[in-house]
């Protein structure tokens, strides 16, 4: 699913990704119920949620929570804190090093804004987030954004555009700052 591509509700790839969010919820729901120090019980949850092993070196604070698991690439050393969400179906790409504070949220899918189509259809975009950039506490990821190599996005920063590299982002609706 891309920025330009409806999802009709009423379809069967609707249907296919409705099934994978139950199973998925199924996943996660026993995932964040394991005890901390259960490293075999996580790593064999987190292969069926996201269909293939941990990258190496990647640290997951449960809880986690993730809609559909299949779409979401972390790369090595990516670490993401506790209770943090990933609306994953359009596809969430995080980057080497890539550091994720607590309560953070990507969300690759949405509704249109009409409102005669909202009931009716699916809209989306994949996110991207390049190497070694920093997501605080709380931040907010939109559909289709991308984030630049060495960016950081501020606690509680609603991201709904385009992040240059190597810069700061602030804001209920993150605004560019500064750029080293």
């Amino acid at each position: 699913m891309s920025n330009d591509r409806l999802m009709r509700i009423h379809s069967a790839e609707f249907q296919a990704m409705a099934e994978r969010v139950l199973r998925v919820s199924e996943l996660t729901s026993r995932l964040n119920a394991l005890p901390f120090e259960d490293e075999a019980g996580k790593a064999d949850l987190f292969e069926r949620i996201l269909g293939r092993p941990l990258p190496a070196k990647v640290t997951i604070y449960p809880p986690f929570y993730t809609d559909h698991g299949l779409h979401l690439d972390l790369a090595e050393r990516v670490f993401i804190n506790q209770n943090c969400t990933f609306l994953d179906y359009a596809g969430i790409r995080l980057g080497e090093r890539v550091m994720v504070g607590p309560k953070a949220t990507f969300i690759t899918v949405g509704h249109p804004v009409d409102p005669e189509e909202r009931r009716g259809w699916l809209s989306g975009g994949p996110i991207d987030v390049a190497e070694n950039v920093w997501i605080g506490a709380g931040a907010t990821i939109l559909p289709g954004v991308s984030i630049g190599r060495d960016a950081v996005v501020a606690a509680g920063a609603v991201v709904a555009d385009d992040v240059p590299p190597a810069s700061l982002v602030t804001g209920g609706k993150a605004a560019v700052r500064r750029r080293w």
